[in-house]
């Protein structure tokens, strides 16, 4: 049986410095730029991010179109039509709704409000001018834009653009390839990397696991946009993934005053940004969060708001100064309850539905203070 390599203490990879969290965001904002764009039929553009706004330039719809089922009429004709004095209608074409009005009609009738008596048709009540109509133009004017570029498209906005017409747009889909730094499997580490597959597919990216390749064959992977890679990023007896990130490409940061998720490591290879992920699922998971989404955010050209709300903590939450740290909570109506501090167990994890940031120049919160919530996975 071969013996694993030991590596003396004083050889391990360690942390020279911890840096603080928004100086790692700022190098990662000025390092990553939005990926090129790519045509994509609605289907493929499914979960992506518009790279160009949506323009249109003809009128929806293009001509006047029945807004319910009923006779296309001229509305000037019915002015003065009653039960009792029927007002003559030289035309009166029945049309269902969503067909196109004829000729000089300008509004929809309902059933009963024309009469049809010897092949006649007469007006039985006044339909006003568009009644029942939609005009060109109602929908989207000439020029409109539709959908701004950064908008990711969901169900409706796909649903949007083909009820207009668009057949296909320009999207971004970043590439990211995910990896584990050690080839065994560990459990922990493989419910990182399908949670944050999982999270990457769900804000527009596309996550390649990389379940039989190497640290090594995964960074110097040219065909993704960036490299994710799980654990080894400590001063354990087998952890490499930051020397070997050094040696391959440039180390950045080792090491962010973040709890949990301190041992954390942000680099490049080439032109691709590196994350590097501390082995513990929920220093992993935060770490992610914190700056795995902003930086897929980037790669995007995403301009969507982060979905957030308010809450009030019905505990006081406690945390070091100096260290800015993700607290997951339940929220319940109006109300977030801290669930753990430091480490976070899987039991906590399970129960969570959302997360709080302290900033590094906080003691905490009280109970009661109101703070902002963002979605938890």
């Amino acid at each position: 049986m071969t013996r694993a390599m030991i590596v003396e203490p004083d050889r391990r990879q360690r942390i020279a410095r911890v840096t603080p969290l928004a100086s790692v965001l700022a190098r990662l904002d000025a390092l990553v730029k939005p990926v090129m764009p790519r045509a994509a039929d609605l289907a493929a553009a499914l979960g992506r991010t518009l790279a160009e706004d949506v323009v249109i330039h003809a009128p929806i719809p293009a001509t006047a179109r029945a807004l319910r089922d009923g006779w296309a009429v001229s509305s000037d004709l019915t002015t003065d039509a009653g039960a009792y004095a029927p007002a003559p209608l030289p035309s009166a074409a029945w049309v269902d709704v969503g067909e196109a009005l004829p000729g000089d009609a300008d509004a929809v009738a309902p059933l009963d409000a024309v009469a049809i008596r010897d092949g006649a048709a007469q007006a039985l009540a006044p339909v006003g001018p568009g009644e029942g109509a939609l005009p060109t133009g109602a929908d989207v004017a000439p020029g409109t834009t539709l959908l701004p570029a950064g908008r990711r498209l969901g169900g409706i906005e796909i649903a949007l653009l083909a009820a207009a017409g668009v057949a296909e747009v320009r999207v971004r889909a970043p590439r990211l390839r995910l990896v584990r730094a050690a080839p065994r499997s560990d459990a922990l580490i493989d419910a990182a990397l399908g949670s944050i597959a999982d999270a990457v597919g769900s804000q527009g990216g596309v996550a390649a696991i990389a379940a039989q390749h190497s640290l090594t064959d995964a960074l110097a992977d040219t065909s993704v946009d960036a490299v994710v890679a799980i654990g080894g990023t400590g001063t354990g007896r087998n952890d490499t993934t930051v020397r070997t990130l050094a040696s391959m490409g440039e180390l950045i940061v080792h090491g962010i005053a973040l709890l949990p998720g301190e041992t954390t490591a942000f680099g490049t290879v080439g032109a691709r940004p590196v994350l590097a992920l501390p082995g513990r699922l929920d220093a992993a998971l935060a770490a992610w969060h914190v700056l795995g989404r902003v930086m897929l955010a980037r790669f995007a050209g995403s301009r969507e708001p982060p979905l957030i709300r308010t809450a009030k903590l019905t505990h006081k939450v406690s945390s070091p100064v100096g260290l800015s740290e993700l607290v997951p909570v339940w929220c319940e109506g109006l109300s977030a309850t801290p669930i753990a501090s430091g480490y976070v167990s899987l039991a906590a994890l399970a129960h969570a539905n959302g997360w709080i940031l302290i900033q590094p120049d906080s003691e905490g919160y009280p109970a009661q203070s109101e703070v902002v919530i963002r979605p938890w996975p």
